[in-house]
């Protein structure tokens, strides 16, 4: 594959627990499609099953740091205090040259940001939760964090929900199946899939 290929970039971005990584994964198992996940770069330490290369690029903090001075990164964040999020300018590349298209699961300021750098190229999404009662009965079943924690995504939450109008699309996940559907129907439409593929 030639590096001349510039592929599209769909960026998915929703409050934690609105149920994007479900969106993306499904999005992600469509051969039809040709996407490929961008890693984002952190500086936190792995959770649970997490694998360094797979769910993330763990780094250090001060190798984060010096990435950002060294302009590597697309977009990037301190999220809370020394912890960074970002994505790599060498992700993109990296999977443009597989001659693919990427799908990110990213949060709201990164997705916008990439949306900015790429406005041509790039299909933002926002998925809205039902509500942020919901969102909080879900971060609590996924038991990973401590309540401190799940209090401080819920108020990250309520800022983000405003910036949902900034966005290309929104997709409301009151109903599973449906807004899986309406994901597909967003990627089809800016792939310019025609409906008579969709289906093989």
């Amino acid at each position: 594959m030639s590096k001349e290929f510039k592929g599209k970039l769909f960026v998915f971005s929703a409050p934690s627990g609105s149920g994007k990584t479900t969106i993306v994964r499904h999005l992600l198992a469509k051969e039809r499609f040709n996407l490929e996940f961008s890693i984002s770069a952190t500086s936190r330490a792995p959770r649970g099953e997490e694998v360094d290369g797979k769910d993330y690029y763990f780094i250090s903090a001060n190798e984060f740091k010096q990435k950002i001075k060294n302009d590597e990164f697309l977009e990037w964040e301190e999220v809370y205090r020394d912890n960074f999020y970002g994505t790599l300018k060498t992700e993109v590349e990296r999977i443009w040259a597989q001659g693919k298209h990427v799908i990110f699961d990213i949060d709201v300021v990164g997705g916008l940001r990439i949306k900015k750098k790429f406005p041509e190229e790039t299909l933002a999404v926002f998925v809205k939760p039902p509500s942020v009662d919901e969102l909080k009965i879900r971060l609590k079943k996924r038991s990973t964090e401590s309540e401190d924690k799940i209090n401080m995504r819920i108020a990250k939450a309520s800022v983000e929900l405003a910036t949902a109008p900034q966005f290309d699309k929104i997709i409301k996940n009151y109903d599973l199946p449906v807004a899986l559907q309406e994901a597909e129907d967003l990627v089809d439409d800016f792939l310019g899939i025609e409906k008579e593929v969709k289906n093989e």
